[in-house]
């Protein structure tokens, strides 16, 4: 299956409530959980971002949804702020990273294989369009943040990754 991704306006999203973007490559990947329930269809992803949406907007007082994109278990990737727009997902690393994360608490459980393909594929997309340097380092989001993010079973898969530090 190819790499395929939906955009905010194709989900729903509300607009941010303000927009600072980025004028480079950035240099990371912070991978995250989002830590609710998972999503198998289309329509359940589309509500689950949504709700995260709202929570990160109007609970937590952020311009936008944090993640850079949110990758669902329909094996989709939704735009969250997308590519050269600043985060809200890691505080010293929103500058300079895109945030990824997967739907679902992945602390027992690593996702399915057309999630953990789709995360891939997203970056490896981002590296070859210019917004990602290709010295790129991967990080789950706890080796940056006091935080168990992304779960124990995903951020052990992703020690395996390239550009994992030590890898």
């Amino acid at each position: 299956m190819p790499l395929e991704i939906v955009s905010r306006k194709e989900w729903g999203a509300n607009p941010p409530k303000f927009v600072k973007k980025v004028g480079k490559a950035v240099n990371f990947v912070i991978i995250h959980h989002t830590a609710t329930p998972q999503c198998d269809t289309t329509e359940q992803c589309i509500a689950s971002l949504s709700s995260i949406q709202k929570v990160h907007q109007n609970t937590n007082g952020w311009s936008d949804i944090g993640y850079n994109f949110i990758v669902g278990g329909d094996g989709k990737v939704y735009e969250g702020r997308g590519f050269n727009v600043i985060g809200g997902h890691a505080s010293q690393f929103n500058a300079k990273s895109i945030g990824i994360s997967l739907i679902g608490n992945w602390n027992d459980a690593v996702p399915g294989q057309n999630m953990l393909r789709a995360t891939q594929e997203i970056i490896d997309f981002a590296v070859e369009e210019g917004h990602l340097a290709s010295n790129y380092q991967l990080h789950g989001h706890r080796q940056v943040s006091q935080i168990l993010c992304p779960g124990n079973a995903l951020f052990n898969e992703i020690k395996d990754w390239p550009h994992f530090p030590g890898k």
